[in-house]
């Protein structure tokens, strides 16, 4: 089975759905089968690699709701050895439906159990609340991978997070979810705000943190808007290379390795066909 990773923290505008793609992406191009689940009903992740969810006939909700196996639905996208479950339409109301549905808390776990044995990595994008989307991510996922903007705000959204989590986990939802590990995003070390958020949460969370930090950087916002991984963006941005480093220290975390020599000459293969299709 693969690593199921729910990338979720309950206060939006913190890079969640940024992290996501480019994590899963950066996987990728390390020679790793890589699935991404786009939960939330934005749509921001399925969007972000050119698979807008106005234009979506079959996606998430469709497996959610029974309807679908999750083979149909699942898309290729630009980069190699990246597949997309996409978000659609139907995903917003979706909790309506499921309301009587039964073991409605299992939906994506049970796709995954099923379908998931081609992929090494399955990345979650769940919502930006704790709703039942979110709760069928960390459900179904072995850890979570939490994103903190570098600012005092998002430590609420932290909270609010692990409080979740101890609930799934002491409720019988999923007693083996772990935390990941937390991530510092839209870091600006120019400012004394900035520096005195990632000292505090370094030394709470001490090695929980990652020592890669993700840092502000304009290609990182630009992408999306060109439906595309940064990697495939600009590939020698501080962005893609933040994501890469990302990708290598969870890699060592979870002592998951790939040959070296076959990673980079996949991954440089992975750069041009990316740069082409941008």
């Amino acid at each position: 089975m693969p690593r199921i990773i729910a990338v979720s923290n309950q206060k939006g505008g913190v890079g969640k759905t940024t992290t996501a793609v480019n994590l899963a992406t950066a996987l990728a191009l390390e020679d790793f089968m890589v699935l991404l689940i786009d939960l939330d009903p934005q749509g921001n992740a399925s969007s972000g690699l050119s698979v807008p969810k106005t234009e979506v006939s079959v996606g998430v909700a469709d497996v959610l709701l029974g309807f679908r196996e999750m083979p149909d639905a699942v898309v290729p996208t630009c980069v190699d050895g990246l597949h997309l479950l996409p978000a659609t339409r139907e995903l917003i109301g979706l909790e309506i439906e499921l309301v009587e549905a039964s073991r409605r808390e299992y939906r994506i776990k049970r796709a995954l159990s099923a379908h998931a044995a081609p992929y090494d990595f399955v990345i979650i994008d769940c919502p930006p609340s704790l709703n039942m989307l979110t709760i069928n991510g960390l459900a179904a996922a072995d850890g979570v991978l939490i994103p903190v903007q570098a600012e005092y705000y998002a430590m609420e959204g932290l909270s609010e997070l692990l409080r979740a989590m101890n609930q799934i986990q002491k409720g019988g939802l999923n007693r083996e979810l772990r935390r990941e590990g937390i991530l510092l995003t839209m870091v600006d070390r120019r400012t004394r705000l900035c520096r005195d958020v990632v000292d505090q949460l370094r030394e709470v969370f001490g090695t929980e943190v990652f020592q890669t930090e993700i840092p502000r950087n304009v290609r990182l916002g630009e992408a999306p808007s060109f439906g595309r991984p940064v990697h495939a963006y600009d590939p020698l941005c501080r962005g893609a290379i933040s994501y890469t480093n990302l990708a290598l220290e969870l890699l060592d975390r979870i002592g998951c390795e790939a040959d070296d020599e076959d990673t980079a000459a996949h991954t440089e293969q992975n750069l041009v066909r990316s740069q082409e299709a941008s």
